[in-house]
């Protein structure tokens, strides 16, 4: 049964409950990966959202998924895990990765004409090992640049 959570979030996400792991295989992480940001996309699909790129490519890194809700251009970084043993799969997306996402976004708004868009960072985070069992949690707003260390 697929679960989802719909969150607005103040800024920043919860802190991280790092653990030591055990390797998981590339390929199985891949595998996962691809459901879960299937999964998602689906998702914001379902709420309406119209979804304009997936696995953008560009210099310095990959947009996981850029859509519109609304007016509103949303960048959303998809974090996948099995099982929250390591800490809930949002937890990965730490300052460093906000900072990397904002220069992917700039990018991504200047090659596409849309620097006078209001733009929105989402983080979803999904766990489980199926689709079947995909728990599914929106943090909207999950970050904002203002609110990074300068």
């Amino acid at each position: 049964m697929l679960k989802i959570l719909s969150k607005l979030l103040p800024t920043p996400l919860p802190k991280s409950s790092k653990q030591h792991r055990k390797s998981t295989s590339a390929k199985e992480k891949d595998v996962l990966g691809r459901a879960g940001e299937q999964a998602a996309a689906d998702f914001l699909t379902a709420k309406g959202y119209q979804i304009l790129q997936r696995n953008f490519l560009l210099p310095g890194g990959e947009i996981d998924i850029a859509a519109l809700d609304g007016e509103t251009l949303v960048i959303a970084e998809v974090k996948t895990r099995k099982n929250n043993r390591f800490g809930k799969p949002y937890e990965a997306v730490h300052e460093t990765k906000q900072r990397q996402i904002l220069r992917l976004a700039e990018q991504f708004m200047h090659q596409f004409r849309m620097m006078q868009s209001p733009v929105r960072f989402d983080v979803i985070s999904v766990t489980g090992t199926s689709a079947e069992d995909f728990e599914i949690e929106h943090f909207i707003q999950a970050f904002r640049p203002q609110d990074l260390q300068r």
